[in-house]
């Protein structure tokens, strides 16, 4: 198969960078902000140290750099900091895609974004897509409706798999219907097969974004969780999505093969509401996979089951407690960009 517009690469192709933003509004995070610092920066190190992965961190001003630095300092040489204004660090969602056109060279796919469906409007968080676009140095596609980076998981072989509750939500894009989101997303993706599950993890400010319930870890292989309590409130959503994974073919016919791993179970905040922690929502580097660990009693069994998917990479378990108090973990707050051979 060969494509005829941009693709976006397999997350295990080997990336030129990753990028991210500091985590540094204290009104946002408050008494988590400290605690998300530590684990933003054992997320960086971790990708940095294994297969020489460069980081391009985002910071507000030069006082946040200096901050950033010293956090930073073991992994410095692999680092550059771009002083660009952000709402918040969740750049999976606000940062270009980047894809891949068919003679090789990459482009800086921009979405519109509108936070989150209105739910979290933040200033300049609209704006980050086009100045790392900017900074990249590469060509821009401009894509006029509304996508996040996390509602969508590639296999880099044209599937595409999504939900309806987020894609098809009237909060996004009121006046696309399916099949106008599938030729969207064969347009700025390359997406030529589209895989629909339903709705995701409960209290997910994304509206069941994708990234926190299955992924791709190789061509026609796709890994999602299963509720290891008996009062696991998501046990059923976690079913039926192996279920319906299992029912599924990708673009080359391959029936998916679906792996699963355990859930963190029931992880709930300083007022004792469900959050929505997953296992799967790790970051494939080019040398290690960073797995989010919640403190919970499945976290070395989560990520010893990742171990055996993952034979060329270093699979590492990191905290996001404190990231994970602001809506999302390690996928959520990068975004790789793919290097060009």
């Amino acid at each position: 198969m060969s494509f005829q517009i941009a693709h976006q690469p397999a997350e295990w192709d080997r990336h030129s960078a990753c990028w991210l933003a500091w985590p540094s509004h204290g009104q946002l995070w408050q008494g988590n902000l400290a605690p998300a610092q530590v684990e933003f920066s054992a997320l960086c190190i971790a990708i940095a140290e294994n297969g020489g992965e460069s980081l391009n961190i985002l910071v507000q001003d030069g006082q946040v750099e200096a901050q950033a630095r010293a956090a930073l300092d073991r992994v410095l040489g692999q680092v550059r900091f771009h002083r660009v204004p952000v709402g918040d660090i969740w750049l999976r969602d606000t940062a270009p895609i980047f894809v891949k056109s068919p003679s090789g060279s990459l482009r800086a796919a921009c979405f519109r974004f509108n936070g989150w469906g209105g739910k979290y409007v933040l200033p300049q968080d609209d704006e980050v897509a086009g100045r790392i676009a900017a900074l990249s140095g590469l060509p821009r596609l401009d894509c006029d409706w509304v996508l996040e980076g996390g509602s969508v998981e590639g296999d880099g072989q044209g599937t595409v798999l999504t939900t309806r509750q987020c894609l098809l939500n009237p909060n996004r894009n009121p006046g696309l219907a399916q099949r106008d989101i599938e030729r969207s997303l064969w347009e700025g993706l390359g997406a030529e097969k589209v895989l629909w599950l339903d709705e995701g993890l409960i209290n997910d400010h994304t509206d069941g974004h994708i990234d926190t319930l299955a992924r791709f870890v190789a061509p026609g292989v796709v890994v999602c969780m299963e509720a290891q309590d008996p009062g696991d409130p998501n046990a059923a959503t976690l079913d039926r999505i192996a279920s319906d994974l299992a029912t599924f073919t990708d673009a080359r016919g391959r029936r998916l093969q679906v792996v699963r791993i355990p859930s963190p179970g029931v992880l709930v905040d300083e007022e004792g509401t469900l959050m929505p922690a997953s296992y799967v929502n790790f970051y494939i580097g080019n040398g290690a996979v960073v797995v989010p660990t919640y403190g919970t009693r499945h976290d070395d069994a989560a990520v010893a089951a990742l171990v055996p998917l993952f034979p060329e990479r270093r699979v590492v378990g990191r905290s996001a407690r404190a990231i994970l108090s602001g809506g999302g973990a390690f996928h959520c707050i990068t975004q790789q960009q793919p290097e060009v051979l």
